[in-house]
């Protein structure tokens, strides 16, 4: 926006000062001079220890007067002119460290030393919009960069699989086309769960009451016979938990959740619980499941886009590496959090909490 220019603010602190000064003067000056008219008489009887008459003191008066208000003038433009500059120096570095952030520079932080004044909390609140800031910039950074690499290799692998045919006309086109479609498939789910993901992180999505309850049933069902499977079992339990957000999303959560419960168990024989819960003004959906036992620093970067860990590569059932990244930034979202736990018999312990919502008179 296009402004007119103006006077800055220093300049304007100089005048105030100036102008508190000089009429702090003149008012001092004009009790001096009330003084003079009142208690000094008209005329007085000549002595040599009587004082000036009025008009005499008056004229010598008015000549000091004006200097002294020119020097207080003076003065005051000065003084006021450094005081404003050293009150002002804060807010420099602020205004500097901003054009920096502005020009892409995330890194330089204010870190103003004194006492803990209003310009001291505006500086480390600076600071901390900065380091979010050059966290989250450095978050897309990576995410834009393994993003490219996963939609990059299943086109890749069509390039490939398609040379291959060209070159061998006797190759077996069946075998041909169902790999294109796996590979195809993969891409498509890659990209609809990006989608996903950027869906969540705008917020772009209308609010509902909903029970978590009926959504860990609801994901449980989807995904019984894909457990049943590979020999396992899910057990759901708990208490009604009433939450405010998207149904589509957080079944949507909750099924990531399940999943990868399944995927990352043991061979046979393992187990998924699937709980919710309600305490106090929070609501609880919690996710176990048996399998390998997990290192605490590993279990810090599932939720980072496309990592799988130790052992957790891609199988028929890997997904694409978004799932955790995906509940995770569906859970911010809603307002809540998400806790990673190791299993100390091995396994993984999901625990995502909600703020709750009033219960409906009718479920």
């Amino acid at each position: 926006m296009d402004r007119q220019p103006g006077l800055s603010v220093r300049l304007k602190l100089t005048l105030s000062y100036a102008g508190f000064i000089t009429l702090a003067g003149f008012l001092l000056l004009a009790v001096v001079w009330v003084f003079l008219l009142r208690y000094v008489p008209e005329r007085l009887e000549p002595s040599p220890m009587s004082i000036p008459d009025r008009g005499a003191l008056q004229r010598a008066f008015a000549p000091k007067a004006a200097a002294m208000l020119t020097l207080l003038v003076l003065f005051g433009l000065v003084g006021g002119w450094i005081l404003a500059g050293s009150m002002l120096a804060p807010l420099t570095r602020i205004t500097n460290a901003t054009r920096l952030a502005a020009n892409g520079s995330l890194a330089h932080r204010i870190q103003l030393e004194g006492p803990n004044d209003e310009f001291r909390e505006l500086a480390d609140a600076f600071d901390t919009m900065l380091a979010k800031l050059e966290a989250h910039d450095a978050e897309q950074q990576r995410f834009a960069a393994n993003a490219s690499h996963e939609l990059r290799t299943p086109l890749a692998i069509t390039q490939t699989l398609l040379d291959v045919a060209r070159k061998d006309p006797n190759h077996d086109s069946g075998e041909l086309i169902e790999r294109l479609h796996y590979v195809n498939t993969r891409a498509i789910d890659l990209t609809e769960a990006l989608l996903l993901l950027s869906r969540a992180n705008q917020r772009s999505f209308t609010r509902e009451p909903v029970d978590l309850s009926l959504v860990a049933e609801e994901a449980a069902e989807t995904l019984l016979p894909f457990a049943e499977k590979r020999g396992l079992t899910i057990e759901t339990s708990g208490d009604i938990a009433h939450t405010i957000g998207s149904h589509t999303l957080l079944l949507q959560m909750t099924t990531n959740l399940v999943h990868n419960a399944i995927v990352h168990n043991l061979p046979d024989q393992g187990t998924v619980w699937v709980t919710t819960s309600v305490h106090r003004r929070t609501a609880t959906l919690t996710v176990e499941n048996t399998g390998d036992k997990l290192t605490p620093q590993l279990v810090s970067t599932l939720t980072e886009p496309f990592q799988r860990g130790t052992q957790r590569v891609h199988t028929d059932h890997a997904g694409v590496g978004l799932g955790l990244a995906i509940v995770k930034s569906i859970t911010q979202a809603h307002d809540g959090t998400l806790t990673l736990t190791p299993r100390p018999t091995g396994g993984l312990q999901a625990k995502i909490q909600l703020p709750t919502a009033p219960s409906p008179t009718t479920r």
